[in-house]
């Protein structure tokens, strides 16, 4: 099966949708994208997309950033995306990823004078991580600091750091690892942020510790407080997670997925947590649109 895919601006199967390999942004990494996910509720019948509108604003800052223009606003990135999967009638839950590029044959090492593309896909995805607890390690590579390849923009290039990391936690055995910044503080997981529990309340590293402004994130903290949680940014220290609470990963593709271990060492009671539970299963209930509070968070696609 072929699955959807929006490209040169026109609607065509994902199989179709090609670049040359001497692309710009194949051979330098010089592009941006977004995880977004649409949730299925059969109960309903109905398609949800979660936090659209947040993630294409996202998109475009990347896009500022990297001196890529998508040629989109974000309302007509929005629609583009409705309209790509009211194409393809998913009966499963989606994830969404628009990439845009550097897409001229050149070589050349530059942002100047090349011209841009845009592509958004959309494919099948349950669970990227198991969400009943995952067991990671402290990676020795270090996340790429702000200076050198912006943490806040979702450049296609800076996820070697992530393939490197994630891939010598794999050969170890973990499910994931935790990043730490140059100067040895937490700054999050290889592609998600990280949230604490401690003495009852719940810290997550400041942005300014080169990681991504996450959207789960804000939203799981936003729940967080809604819940009557006290939530704090700080720096968080290496050795904090060894006797933490509970820890957890937020994001687009891992949603909220509890950590049990940590470099051998149980987190808690080395069973998921009370506090990841109850925010896990609050998520879970927002974006399959079971909890109408939160309803501003959902593009339906009708």
């Amino acid at each position: 099966m072929s699955y959807p895919a929006y490209f040169q601006r026109q609607f065509l199967p994902l199989d179709q949708a090609q670049v040359n390999i001497a692309t710009h942004a194949l051979n330098y990494g010089t592009g941006c994208f977004e995880g977004i996910r649409a949730y299925f509720n059969p109960d309903q019948g109905q398609l949800y997309i979660f936090r659209l509108r947040e993630h294409y604003e996202r998109f475009l800052n990347s896009c500022r950033i990297m001196r890529i223009d998508p040629g989109h606003t974000v309302e007509e990135l929005m629609a583009v995306t409705v309209e790509l999967l009211r194409r393809h009638p998913f009966q499963e839950d989606v994830y969404i990823r628009p990439l845009a590029f550097k897409a001229d044959p050149v070589i050349k090492v530059t942002l100047d004078g090349i011209g841009d593309a845009l592509g958004i896909f959309a494919v099948p995805l349950g669970d990227y991580l198991p969400t009943d607890g995952i067991r990671v390690t402290v990676s020795s590579w270090r996340r790429t600091d702000d200076n050198a390849i912006p943490a806040r923009a979702k450049i296609t290039g800076s996820y070697v750091n992530t393939a490197l990391s994630v891939s010598d936690a794999h050969a170890g055995g973990y499910d994931d690892c935790i990043m730490l910044t140059e100067d040895g503080h937490v700054s999050e997981g290889s592609a998600a942020n990280l949230l604490m529990v401690r003495d009852g309340r719940i810290a997550t590293p400041p942005v300014t510790d080169n990681l991504l402004e996450g959207i789960t994130r804000d939203s799981v903290l936003r729940l967080a407080r809604d819940l009557g949680y006290a939530v704090e940014e700080r720096h968080i220290d290496r050795t904090e997670l060894f006797v933490a609470d509970e820890l957890m990963l937020t994001g687009t593709g891992v949603q909220v997925a509890p950590i049990v271990a940590v470099d051998g060492r149980p987190v808690g009671r080395g069973t998921v947590g009370p506090v990841a539970a109850r925010l896990q299963a609050a998520y879970f209930d927002v974006v399959r649109g079971r909890d109408p509070r939160y309803g501003e968070w959902l593009t339906p696609v009708e």
